[in-house]
C-alpha cells in the first residue's frame, strides 16, 4: 500500500491508497483538509468526500451524473448534481481516479466532464479536460521495472496544458505537485 507526501501549493498532504477487491481508494490529510476518494473496477467515483475550511462535501457518480451534497459553516445543506464524470482538484488522488477511469493507451486521448472542487469553501464547477497518454516509459527500480505514464492534460475552458507523470496509483509530477516522500512502492 503506498504511503507518502505530496507538496502542493496550500502544503503538505499525507495521503496513503491501495487497490482492493473491487476498485481503489485513496486518503490524504493535510493543512487545505481531507481527501478520502473510491473508485469501483471501472474507474468510476462511488464516493468522494472532502473537507476544508469547516466544509465538507460528498459524493459521487450515479449513472450518467455526479451528484453532492455540501454543508457546513452554518450555511443550509446544498444539494446539487451536474453530467460530469467524477470530481477533480488539487488533490493528486483525483488525478490518479481520472486516470483509472480514462484508462487510455498510448497515443490515445479521451475528454472528461469533471466537477471542479476548490478553496476552503469547496466551491464547484462543471469544467471540461483533455487528456492523452503521450508515452509509457520504463524505469528500472530495485524491484523491477517501473511504468511511468506521461500525459498531456489540457483544460478546455481556459486552454491551459500541463504535463501529469502517474506510476500505478502515484503521481510522480503534475503541475504544482511535487512527490517529496514514497514509503512504498507504487501498485501497479
Amino acid at each position: 500500500m503506498p504511503r507518502g507526501t505530496y507538496r502542493l501549493a496550500a502544503g503538505d498532504e499525507e495521503f496513503s491508497c491501495a487497490p482492493g477487491p473491487s476498485g481503489w481508494r485513496y486518503v490524504g490529510t493535510g493543512p487545505g483538509g481531507r481527501v478520502d476518494v473510491t473508485v469501483d473496477g471501472g474507474g468510476r467515483q462511488v464516493r468522494v468526500e472532502l473537507a476544508a475550511g469547516g466544509w465538507l462535501l460528498r459524493g459521487g457518480v450515479s449513472g450518467r451524473e455526479t451528484v453532492w451534497v455540501r454543508s457546513g459553516d452554518g450555511s443550509p445543506v446544498e444539494e446539487r448534481s451536474a453530467p460530469a464524470s467524477g470530481f477533480t482538484g488539487a488533490s493528486p488522488g483525483l488525478l490518479v481516479a481520472a486516470v483509472r477511469l480514462l484508462r487510455l493507451s498510448p497515443g490515445a486521448r479521451g475528454r472528461l466532464r469533471l466537477v471542479q472542487v476548490s478553496g476552503d469553501a469547496l466551491a464547484t464547477r462543471v469544467v471540461e479536460q483533455g487528456w492523452e497518454l503521450v508515452a509509457v516509459t520504463s524505469h528500472p527500480t530495485e524491484t523491477g521495472p517501473l511504468p511511468v505514464g506521461r500525459y498531456r492534460v489540457a483544460e478546455l475552458d481556459t486552454g491551459e496544458v500541463g504535463e501529469v507523470h502517474v506510476a500505478g496509483d502515484v503521481v510522480l509530477a503534475a503541475p504544482g505537485v511535487e512527490l517529496v516522500e514514497l514509503s512504498s512502492p507504487p501498485s501497479l
